[in-house]
């Protein structure tokens, strides 16, 4: 019987493994990729936390009242505050777990300043952290023997009673749709940043599956229309620069090489002045010559290798042409600060959450720590309440054979209709709809097309017919899971009628004190209801 069922293999799923396991409990962690494949590895900058150090300037209250400025005061304190003061016992565990942390003069874990914040508290790993921190976990994953299912792609949430059973899933590798029955479910799976195809960070198995499946299934999710859009990433293709080389020192300048922000505020009015710059026919640049290649090589190895690689451009010789790119996603499921949802015994933790600790915009090197924190303590709720619970091991669940119906009938479908087209407009209406400026002109434009997109849904299929690592087919359901959390996007958008964090309205330009809410939607029928509490 399978105590704690994780969904998502990144840095989250993986806390939550290691506590689970260490506390008792029988544990399988179910991913559609394979761990070190995980998201994890894009937030390179460093993860925050206030260290005991002398002579140090900053508090825990310091931080606190950054990430709280962040959130534009959407988000919840309470959670804010917890995480802030668990970030020093979070840092140690992972350093002594084997985290090889870059270190200062005194042999102390050093720490850099990133955007939005007060002082020095992010610590790192060179422009590796996230990296490094994945691949720590994993290995003590593997030293506890925690079981792992790979190329595994979550379907649907078993739910009787408003009680979470289990899964059904996909074997990606087979074809075979199965279900995972469980105690407790925790949900760990990443976000939705994969709809801006061609204009994001995120890999393309971000598509937000388990919060799709989360809106089939009842589950409130929340402030969908925040998506955070990292200001640097090349020009060319999207490949993210770490604010790491903002964090060193890194200039933003225009083709005249003249600065024009401040490159440590806030991601949001760093990736605004960027792409006002651009619209008004500038060029931008990211800057590292001053640096020296001593230093660039010490600090950002990544980066250099990034930008050499994928740009033909050498950081501490040539002016890097940068764009702002989709890349982190603060909507999801639903949660309150132990990571609970509305569906008894079924949890969130990690991007596909909203537990209030990012709000309207996510302070650079909170992610790490939300992940690493939430996920170890989620990982102990749950391993004690599971003792409390029994399970029917013989349930045959209505939705296994919904399931495998719905994979039967993509098999039969036409295909006269090209999904990954649709996909990559899809892609370049959210970037420009949808992105760092918007208004409801724009917004109802995305959704008309959406509904069109919709309308063709009978005419697409898939051309491979095979039963074997059918990666068509996977896909195409991911594909159909970012059309339904299209919608929700925009709906929350236009809901939202003021500017906040990573909101920002052309039509209402200000905040307003009447929307200082979380936007909250679930789906009834074929329709969306969204309402901010």
């Amino acid at each position: 019987m399978i105590d704690v069922l994780i969904i998502g293999s990144g840095g989250a799923g993986l806390s939550a493994a290691l506590e689970a396991k260490k506390n008792g409990s029988n544990v399988l962690v179910v991913s559609k990729t394979y761990p070190t494949q995980s998201q994890t590895c894009q937030a390179q900058g460093g993860i925050n936390g206030v260290l005991t150090k002398e002579n140090s300037q900053d508090s825990i209250n310091s931080h606190i009242k950054d990430t709280i400025k962040s959130a534009h005061h959407i988000g919840d304190v309470d959670t804010i505050k917890f995480m802030c003061e668990k970030a020093n016992e979070t840092i140690q565990w992972l350093d002594n777990i084997g985290v090889p942390f870059s270190r200062d003069k005194d042999n102390a874990i050093a720490q850099r300043k990133l955007g939005g914040a007060s002082y020095p508290r992010a610590c790192f790993s060179s422009d590796y952290t996230g990296l490094k921190i994945l691949h720590t976990l994993y290995d003590n994953c593997l030293k506890e023997n925690i079981e792992f299912l790979n190329e595994t792609m979550l379907l649907n949430f078993i739910i009787e009673e408003n009680t979470i059973k289990g899964i059904t899933t996909l074997d990606i590798k087979t074809c075979e749709v199965k279900q995972i029955l469980a105690k407790s479910v925790i949900v760990a799976s990443g976000g939705y940043g994969a709809i801006y195809e061609g204009y994001t960070t995120n890999s393309n198995a971000s598509t937000g599956d388990a919060i799709a499946a989360a809106l089939r299934a009842n589950v409130a999710i929340s402030n969908m229309e925040y998506i955070q859009f990292h200001p640097t990433t090349l020009k060319a293709n999207s490949i993210l620069l770490s604010e790491s080389a903002r964090g060193e020192g890194g200039y933003l300048v225009t083709q005249d090489e003249k600065r024009f922000v401040d490159e440590l505020a806030p991601r949001d009015v760093v990736a605004r002045a960027i792409d006002e710059k651009i619209k008004a026919g500038n060029e931008v640049f990211l800057d590292l010559r001053h640096l020296g290649l001593e230093k660039i090589k010490e600090t950002m190895p990544q980066e250099y290798d990034l930008a050499l690689q994928f740009g033909g451009l050498k950081l501490d010789f040539d002016l890097i042409p940068i764009k702002p790119a989709a890349h982190y996603t603060m909507g999801g499921i639903k949660t309150n600060i132990n990571c609970e949802t509305n569906i008894k015994n079924l949890y969130a933790v990690g991007e596909c959450s909203s537990n209030g600790v990012h709000g309207a915009n996510r302070l650079g090197g909170n992610s790490l720590l939300e992940i690493v924190t939430f996920g170890r303590y989620v990982g102990k709720i749950v391993s004690e309440k599971s003792r409390t619970i029994q399970l029917d091991e013989e349930i045959k669940s209505p939705q296994l054979q919904l399931d495998i119906n719905f994979i039967e009938n993509i098999f039969s479908s036409p295909n006269e209709v090209d999904f990954y087209a649709i996909k990559k407009d899809l892609g370049a209406l959210f970037y420009s709809n949808v992105g760092l400026f918007r208004d409801k002109q724009s917004l109802d434009k995305a959704l008309e097309q959406i509904e069109i997109y919709r309308t063709q849904k009978e005419l697409m299929g898939i051309t491979d017919k095979s039963k074997i690592y059918n990666t068509n087919l996977k896909e195409y359901i991911e594909f159909l899971n970012m059309l339904e959390l299209g919608d929700t996007i925009v709906l929350s958008a236009l809901n939202r009628c003021e500017s906040r964090g990573a909101h920002y309205r052309s039509d209402y330009p200000n905040e307003n004190n009447e929307f200082a809410k979380d936007s909250v939607i679930v789906k009834i029928g074929n329709d969306y209801k969204v309402e901010l509490v």
